[in-house]
């Protein structure tokens, strides 16, 4: 395998989610590929000054283009005005559409604070068939790379009871059956679509989960390499499926947690 900051020169990655945790993460690891970023957030006005000095300094570092938008992924006409704006000139260019959205409701089922039908709407589609949404407006484009990859992210929380998470829940559920029927239907594009199952990581997003404290000191105990699950090791592996290498895989769930979800 070809191991230089240029393997993916000239290739682009569309980021939604990149200011923290795993998008981010990923971000700077494709960069030091030679891959160019366009990144989708949402900060204010001055987190989103600094994060664009810091994309600034990684573009710099790396020689490659970084697109920063502080926009509204999940809005509808926010999405149609940045793929007419990115289109331009990047005909075949994406290879990879990552899908890193952290945006949901937090609650219980019952209770004065329980769950509304709209909480669940709205979470689900944040976080998962949102994906679906931005991969058919990109294609329409036609700015996919003829071998390009679509990748989602999920957690252990989409099949076990976590506090508070089952909005979160039901919305992975739906976006690992979503993968599967993308796997399928958009291979015939070339996109090979495949779930990142990530182990417990201290990211702004787990830490926002009721009780995440008993996850985050059991996890270390639990997990066979005796350490937590970091967002680097989550974008090695979103790097690893972009490589040539990683062609034939699609449709699966990936366990990115060194052996966690073995106990």
């Amino acid at each position: 395998m070809q191991n230089n900051n240029q393997l993916f020169s000239g290739q682009w990655a569309v980021i939604l989610g990149g200011s923290s945790g795993f998008g981010f993460a990923a971000l700077q690891k494709l960069a030091r590929h030679g891959m160019n970023i366009a990144v989708l957030y949402r900060e204010t006005a001055a987190a989103a000054r600094t994060f664009k000095e810091s994309l600034a300094a990684i573009a710099s570092t790396n020689n490659v283009t970084i697109e920063p938008y502080n926009i509204n992924a999940l809005d509808e006409a926010a999405r149609v005005a940045f793929i007419e704006e990115f289109a331009g000139g990047k005909k075949n260019s994406v290879k990879l559409l990552l899908h890193s959205i952290a945006r949901g409701n937090l609650k219980p089922l019952m209770g004065a604070d329980a769950l509304s039908m709209a909480d669940i709407q709205l979470t689900t589609y944040a976080m998962g068939t949102s994906l679906l949404d931005w991969t058919r407006d990109l294609l329409a484009k036609d700015v996919f790379y003829s071998d390009a990859r679509i990748i989602g992210l999920t957690s252990e929380g989409e099949d076990k009871y976590w506090e508070g998470y089952a909005a979160v829940s039901i919305a992975k559920a739906s976006l690992q059956s979503l993968t599967k029927y993308m796997a399928v239907e958009l291979a015939k594009y070339g996109l090979k679509t495949n779930l990142i199952q990530a182990g417990i990581t201290a990211t702004p997003s787990l830490l926002r989960i009721p009780d995440s404290e008993t996850l985050l000191k059991t996890t270390v105990s639990r997990n066979p390499l005796g350490r937590m699950t970091e967002p680097a090791d989550v974008a090695n592996v979103i790097y690893l499926l972009c490589t040539d290498e990683a062609a034939w895989i699609n449709g699966t769930v990936i366990h990115v947690d060194g052996g966690e979800h073995c106990k």
